[in-house]
């Protein structure tokens, strides 16, 4: 008997790994239950990923290049019209945070298992250092400011996870407002970009 085609099993893996760190955490994932999750033989998940760091990877860089991840979409939102960087940096996280906080959880969950995880780590730098990029190019350049905005927005999105707080836009932007100080004018994008 020959072996089936599935040119899709690679993806299904990552998906099923995405799936149980979301649900059960980094601690649930195990080349076992991904293969059970995504319906595959066991010897499909090691033969793709010969650890579960190799797996942890794959499923980091899946989250962090979706458009739906909290760092992905932010160059365009933060480009837009509307307000200054404060008012558009804290409409984006109480958008992130105000029903289901299950994908930033997610993120979080294969962010900070890089802390633990050495192979993890390079891929947890570039994410950080791309989201740092994004805002340093909306505070004129100042990659001490941006990492410092960027420092403030992990730590409410770590406070609100943790603590299942209610969102304050107001506490948010006046947090953000003394980090950007001056810098904040109404309307003001990236380099090249109207708002």
């Amino acid at each position: 008997m020959g072996r089936r085609y599935d040119p899709d099993r690679r993806e299904r893996i990552i998906d099923a790994a995405i799936r149980i760190a979301g649900d059960q955490g980094i601690a649930g994932l195990s080349h076992r239950s991904v293969a059970a999750e995504a319906d595959v033989p066991l010897g499909s998940t090691t033969y793709h990923f010969a650890t579960l760091d190799e797996l942890l990877i794959a499923a980091l860089r899946k989250v962090s290049d979706d458009p739906q991840s909290a760092g992905t979409g932010w160059a365009t939102a933060l480009a837009g019209p509307g307000g200054g960087l404060a008012e558009r940096l804290t409409a984006l996280l109480g958008g992130l945070v105000a029903e289901d906080r299950s994908r930033v959880r997610l993120e979080y969950e294969l962010y900070l298992a890089a802390l633990r995880r050495e192979a993890l780590r390079p891929v947890a730098a570039e994410w950080l250092d791309a989201f740092v990029e994004v805002v340093r190019a909306h505070v004129g350049g100042d990659a001490a400011t941006a990492r410092a905005l960027v420092a403030l927005i992990d730590g409410l999105l770590i406070q609100l996870l943790l603590t299942g707080r209610a969102f304050d836009p107001d506490e948010v932007r006046e947090g953000l407002l003394r980090i950007i100080g001056g810098r904040d004018v109404p309307g003001a994008g990236a380099p090249g970009v109207s708002g």
